[in-house]
């Protein structure tokens, strides 16, 4: 199986162009078409999409994944292998998280090119032939040198920010949600969230989060859009912070989503953010 995932968009040429690269290479293959709306140029958060996502697929899968805003330029291509799955794309820390995540991980760089090489779609002429061969069962030892490790890699931690807001407007955080209690409140734009098991248990137009089928923190509005209401979008930057409420309870306030650029605060407070107060 092959499974693509990309920020190529559905209404664009790219993802039936790299299919057919592929129909090519590996005939016969089953194609599965995970996502090919990951946020537009952020390795960042497709690489925690990623990781999140590929946990539902059975053993020997091919991710061929792409998100490359450095086509064309000296950044590597990589393989890598972990949790039974398989990676094939850029080395530019899409595939580091679920590399950084498997002690068990291997790693290789990619080698060799094609006689033919576009410089802006490595995806279809680079990627997609190593995806094919390594999905047919020809190892392509020959194009490969193995690597101890991979040239650009994020923290393998949770991501506290959004990372990907689907089309009813529901927004996905990089929290794995099994560290969170059910009894925590989220609270976003001073509006706090309490957990919800299931949209058809809440009334219409609810806030909750709730821990999704990817097994991450969600927020979302029933019959609405979190997004919408709350002013979520993928591109904020954020960082973490940690401080005790006047230790009341003995809560714990995560702060996520204020936005700096060097020494340069961009939104302002918590208000521009999200914060998860989980109480001990």
């Amino acid at each position: 199986m092959i499974v693509l995932f990309s920020d190529f968009g559905v209404a664009d040429p790219y993802v039936g162009q790299v299919k057919a690269r592929l129909s090519v290479e590996a005939p016969g293959q089953l194609m599965v078409d995970l996502l090919h709306q990951t946020p537009d140029f952020n390795a960042h958060a497709g690489a925690h999409l990623l990781a999140a996502l590929a946990a539902g697929f059975p053993p020997g899968s091919v991710f061929l994944a792409v998100v490359d805003p450095g086509v064309g330029t000296e950044r590597h291509g990589a393989v890598v292998t972990a949790g039974g799955h398989w990676y094939v794309g850029p080395d530019n820390g899409l595939l580091s998280v679920v590399a950084g995540r498997d002690t068990q991980a291997r790693i290789w760089k990619i080698e060799w090119q094609p006689e033919l090489l576009s410089s802006t779609f490595h995806g279809r002429d680079l990627f997609a032939v190593i995806a094919a061969e390594i999905a047919r069962g020809a190892f392509p030892e020959h194009k490969l040198s193995q690597a101890e490790k991979l040239q650009v890699e994020f923290d393998i931690g949770d991501l506290e920010r959004v990372i990907y807001i689907d089309h009813y407007g529901n927004a996905f955080t990089g929290i794995r949600a099994t560290a969170i209690s059910p009894l925590s409140r989220v609270s976003v734009r001073g509006m706090e969230l309490a957990h919800g098991e299931t949209f058809g248990r809440l009334a219409r137009g609810q806030g909750f989060w709730f821990s999704n089928s990817a097994g991450l923190l969600e927020l979302a509005v029933n019959r609405g859009s979190a997004a919408a209401d709350f002013g979520l979008q993928v591109r904020r930057c954020s960082r973490r912070v940690k401080a005790r409420l006047n230790n009341q309870n003995g809560a714990i306030i995560i702060h996520i989503g204020t936005c700096w650029a060097g020494h340069q605060q961009i939104v302002q407070g918590l208000e521009a953010g999200i914060a998860i107060v989980i109480s001990q």
